[in-house]
């Protein structure tokens, strides 16, 4: 018999060759995904396709710190001790604690960190910030929170200013620093090398110690040993605080000085940013002289010229002088900058990340200079690890100037690292890197040849393991 309702014959419509069935697969997502191979059969090898970009060594949700090691790298430029912390899933973050620091400081911390998921950043630090302070002691509150945002974006798979809600820069300004040397003539080509080699903003160091030996520039110094200006030898020059020595620069040692700075702008030009610092240790009036004696030379700034916790002091020597002022690289947590911005007794900050409380503090930090109009340079000698940190957290604040480099003359500084492109420094600027977490890896070889004498290699520290205290500061 004839079949009266005959099927209507399937018309094949033709395929632009441009859309292939892998492409419509993942245009479609998951749910035209499991429609397709319902039909298709060939499930597992599409699975298999689909996801073969799909990060597998992490769970976030199930990351627990596991250990705590240092290695202790000797002179980059000075003594930084650089954290591993490592994880139940082989992920391993990168901190480092404040150059001539102790790694004490971050030992002592590890006790608190076992068993937690390092991806609770702000929750880790509330823990741990109660065991840092001014100074070197808040490195390794600062130490281990850069290697907690280093674990949580690999974790995660991104980058740490992506964390810290985006970038508002590619590349980060350094500017070199550059120890000084007696003879100005020798010094100014210093800083003209340092033009060569890229850099746009340069900060340079000179003080009292270049003219202590020149009968009649200060008043005062013969009380003071010199050599132990940066000593903590009890009753030495180091351990008193400036407004306390009384020396006094008089007219020709001003003289002395300025003819210092003013062979370095004459070698560089005006064209680049010139900041300056290591003055020595003298009282209000004569910071303000010497200020008043050094504005025709527009420098960036005056670092620490005193200690940073004389706020009226600071607000004095701001309000008498046209060159700004600058402090911060030795104050712990943001609550100390407010104080100092609020009393609006300098004209920029500059904080020490590796001792500042770490990336986060650092960009609060920043971001309230920024509400209140201030600018904020950042303070930094130390390694790649550092450096990496200081780069986020640059690349991420808006109101941020430049970072300091003080590692321009040590050769091996950025083989300490991997993973990244180099040169690190690149015409007076570091790229930011777009790679999971600080973006680097280390170098074991490189790092093993300028280990500190009698320090191994991320040995083990199991004496820090246990608790040793009630650490909870309330009732």
């Amino acid at each position: 018999m004839k079949n009266l309702f005959p099927k209507k014959p399937v018309l094949q419509k033709k395929q632009d060759p441009s859309q292939n069935r892998r492409t419509f697969i993942r245009n479609a997502g998951l749910g035209g995904l499991a429609l397709g191979l319902m039909f298709d059969g060939r499930i597992e090898e599409e699975m298999e396709y689909i996801t073969q970009r799909v990060k597998r060594s992490s769970k976030p949700s199930e990351l627990k710190i596991t250990d705590m090691r240092i290695a202790w790298v000797e002179k980059a430029p000075m003594p930084c001790p650089i954290i591993r912390i490592e994880t139940n899933q082989g992920i391993t973050g990168y901190g480092e604690v404040r150059d001539h620091g102790s790694p004490r400081y971050a030992l002592f911390l590890k006790s608190r960190l076992l068993g937690k998921n390092p991806c609770n950043v702000e929750q880790i630090f509330k823990i741990i910030k109660q065991f840092g302070g001014h100074g070197r002691m808040g490195g390794g509150v600062s130490g281990v929170e850069m290697a907690l945002w280093d674990l949580a974006g690999k974790a995660y798979g991104v980058p740490v200013y992506q964390m810290l809600g985006g970038k508002y820069r590619d590349k980060v300004r350094l500017y070199a620093d550059t120890d000084q040397s007696n003879d100005p003539a020798v010094y100014a080509n210093r800083m003209k090398e340092r033009v060569a080699q890229g850099f746009t903003f340069l900060k340079m160091d000179f003080g009292i110690g270049l003219i202590k030996d020149i009968k009649g520039a200060l008043v005062g110094a013969d009380a003071w040993d010199f050599r132990k200006q940066w000593t903590m030898e009890p009753g030495s020059y180091g351990t008193t605080k400036h407004p306390f020595t009384r020396i006094q620069i008089t007219d020709k040692g001003l003289d002395h000085l300025t003819e210092y700075v003013d062979k370095v702008r004459e070698i560089i030009g005006y064209e680049i940013p010139l900041s300056a610092d290591h003055f020595g240790h003298f009282d209000v009036n004569t910071c303000i002289r010497l200020g008043n004696a050094l504005e025709k030379y527009q420098l960036a700034w005056l670092e620490d010229m005193i200690p940073w916790e004389y706020t009226d002091q600071w607000r004095q020597i701001t309000e008498a002088i046209n060159t700004p002022t600058l402090t911060g690289e030795d104050i712990y947590l943001k609550e100390a900058f407010i104080k100092l911005i609020d009393a609006r007794a300098v004209d920029m900050v500059h904080p020490d990340l590796a001792s500042a409380g770490g990336i986060l503090e650092t960009k609060k930090i920043g971001d309230y200079a920024e509400e209140k109009g201030i600018a904020m340079a950042m303070h930094f000698a130390g390694t790649p690890v550092s450096f990496m940190a200081n780069v986020h957290c640059a690349a991420a604040t808006q109101n941020f100037v430049a970072l300091e480099h003080h590692s321009v003359d040590i050769p091996w500084w950025e083989d300490m690292v991997t993973g990244i492109d180099k040169p690190i420094v690149q015409n007076g600027y570091a790229k930011v890197p777009d790679t999971p977490g600080l973006g680097i890896e280390l170098n074991e070889k490189v790092i093993k040849e300028h280990l500190r004498p009698g320090t191994g290699y991320f040995e083990p520290t199991q004496e820090w393991n246990e608790d040793r205290s009630w650490d909870r500061t309330w009732s």
